[in-house]
Order: structure tokens, then C-alpha cells, then sequence
């Protein structure tokens, strides 16, 4: 799961257009749509503690895994559990805060080429754009680090420059079986990065 920047002079729309354009270019094909969504809850005794921000917990779900709902913390673990989990947050609602307006989610269009899953979506906080995301799976491997370099190969294909490095989750995992909480991880790393971005005062614009 990877960020791409926005093409100079396009909005997000006009490159997540571009960037489809070429998948299909290559002869990939339409498969549904995908929506990955995540929300923030601060652990309520820490809240409005002087200097001391309290530990968040992030509640994600993906469209490929319906039955599932998956809770992460920050260098933490990753619990999996069934969707129901959102209505016992309600009930922690002593213990754990949902951070409002820090809803943040990426919708798009899934894509097959061979082997190859792509899901190209847009990343949004409220009603704007905030950026772009790329999930590239091979489906017929497990082990994350056996399929690397053709992975690598193939986002090249139509990310060009813009191809990322090997994800931080990858290194714990060396050759462990790879589960759909490693996906989550990169989501929540990618939101957490796009969501820093827009709180940087952009220096240098006349």
C-alpha cells in the first residue's frame, strides 16, 4: 500500500484518472470497487492531561474482509475481530474516545491484471481529496518477500518513479506467511501520513 503524489498542475481526480488510464493501458480490468475506512479513539483518562496526549487506537475495515473489523495501535499490535466490534466501542466509550472529524477513508475502483489485484482510490477526510492511494497484491504468493522484486517491477509498469520502497512491515515479517492485518498496518501508516501532511503549514507559497 503506497502514496502517489499528485500530478503537477492535476487535482487528485485528474490523477487517479491518469494512473487508471495506464492500468488499462496494460490490459487490466475492472473488478468492483473497494473502500478502506478508519477511525481514531483516544483513551479517555488521558484526555485534556496538560502536555500528555493519550495513546489512539485506530478502528479500521476493508471491503475485501466484510466480516471483519480490525483495531491497531501505533507500533502496537493488530487485534482482528468480528464487525460487532464497532458496537463494543460504543459501550468502552469510559475508556476509549472516538476522535470526531478524524474519520479518513480511500474509495476507488479494484482492478485484475493476471495475478495482479490493484485497488487505485481516493484518499478523503470530510468531503475533500486529501490524496492517493495504490494496494498492489500477488495473489498467488503468501510470503511477502518471495514476490518483492515483481512487485516492485510491476508498479513500475504504470506508477513509473513514483514506485515505493519495501514496506516497514515486510521487515518483521521476513518469511512469515503475510495476513490481511499487514494490509491494514500500511493503511493506517498511509492515513496517518496523509493526515500530518495537511496539518503542515506549506512554507514558500507566494
Amino acid at each position: 500500500v503506497s502514496q502517489v503524489p499528485v500530478a503537477e498542475g492535476k487535482s487528485v481526480q485528474q490523477t487517479v484518472e491518469l494512473l487508471a488510464r495506464r492500468l488499462e493501458a496494460l490490459g487490466a480490468e475492472k473488478q468492483g470497487t473497494f473502500g478502506v475506512d478508519c477511525e481514531t479513539y483516544h483513551t479517555a483518562g488521558t484526555i485534556g492531561t496538560q502536555g500528555q496526549t493519550g495513546k489512539l487506537m485506530y478502528v479500521m475495515h476493508n471491503s475485501e474482509y466484510p466480516l471483519s473489523c480490525f483495531a491497531l495501535f501505533e507500533n502496537g499490535p493488530c487485534l482482528v475481530a468480528d464487525a460487532n466490534f464497532d458496537t463494543l466501542m460504543v459501550k468502552l466509550k469510559g475508556f476509549f474516545q472516538n476522535a470526531k472529524a478524524n474519520k479518513i477513508e480511500s474509495r476507488g475502483t479494484r482492478y485484475q491484471y493476471c495475478d495482479f489485484l490493484v485497488k487505485l482510490g481516493t484518499v478523503t477526510m470530510g468531503p475533500s481529496a486529501r490524496g492517493i492511494s495504490v494496494e498492489v497484491e500477488y495473489c498467488p504468493c503468501v510470503i511477502a518477500n518471495d514476490c518483492w522484486n515483481l512487485l516492485m517491477e510491476f508498479m513500475q509498469s504504470f506508477m513509473g518513479s513514483h514506485t515505493p520502497g519495501i514496506p516497514s512491515v515486510f521487515g518483521a515479517k521476513h518469511d512469515s506467511v503475510y495476513s490481511p492485518g499487514d494490509t491494514m498496518v500500511q493503511y493506517m501508516e498511509l492515513f496517518n501520513k496523509i493526515r500530518k501532511q495537511q496539518q503542515v503549514p506549506v512554507a514558500g507559497i507566494r
